[in-house]
């Protein structure tokens, strides 16, 4: 594990990373997560990051599996979503299994965390969504929340990074601020890095990086319709 910016050195990222992380003598060596440490993070202060949720070989795997299409990424919903580069400057194509074994495995991974905090904080999740992100040399995304508070069925936010020669000077930080909009803590994409936050509470940034960034963005989702009917996906 990586000592990480004098940020998140304050913000106790390295504490958190060491509890919720363990180590097995598998073949593979895989991480095995500590679901109830995560979830209790998530529950006390909304946030938790975890290092090495995937070994480097398994990043390796995930970035393999990047498509050759890539779309701007928009913002908004259905009939609400535009394109805007002053607001985002990033690159997406939506996740499913059939991009790869590696894909199918972290999406299944996904899955045993949506139970988990089904389980643990009874959040009523029933869906996951997540798209690979490229952001290119000097991109970015400019400061927005994930979901407003009752206006949107995320919930739940996570993001992996998929760079594992990542360097602090390259930028690409992710700055998270509070409720209140004030500073909380920057947050390198270093590979195998996974960070979950709770979609309402915690507005956002990506800040421009001097080289290529990739990371999978997802969102655990409610059921915002009654009746029987099930929301659509993105």
């Amino acid at each position: 594990m990586d000592g990480g910016t004098s940020q998140e050195k304050q913000s106790g990222l390295c504490r958190w990373s060491e509890v919720a992380t363990k180590r097995t003598l598998s073949p593979r060596c895989e991480p095995i997560l500590d679901y109830q440490a995560v979830m209790d993070a998530i529950y006390t202060r909304g946030w938790v990051i975890v290092d090495d949720f995937l070994t480097a070989a398994e990043v390796d795997a995930l970035k393999a599996c990047l498509p050759d299409e890539w779309r701007p990424a928009g913002i908004g919903r259905e009939t609400l979503h535009q394109d805007n580069r002053d607001i985002r400057r990033d690159q997406i194509h939506w996740l499913d299994a059939s991009l790869g074994a590696p894909v199918a495995d972290y999406l299944a991974r996904m899955e045993s965390l949506r139970l988990a905090a089904n389980r643990s904080l009874m959040l009523g999740l029933f869906d996951y969504e997540a798209h690979f992100a490229r952001y290119r040399q000097g991109d970015f995304y400019a400061t927005h929340r994930d979901a407003f508070a009752g206006r949107s069925n995320r919930r739940l936010t996570s993001v992996f990074y998929l760079n594992n020669d990542w360097q602090p000077e390259a930028g690409g930080i992710l700055r998270v601020y509070d409720d209140s909009e004030q500073f909380l803590m920057d947050v390198s994409p270093r590979g195998g890095r996974l960070v979950l936050f709770l979609s309402e509470e915690f507005p956002h940034e990506v800040l421009p990086a001097s080289r290529e960034r990739y990371s999978i963005a997802g969102w655990f989702r409610v059921n915002g319709n009654g009746a029987g009917r099930v929301d659509p996906p993105r």
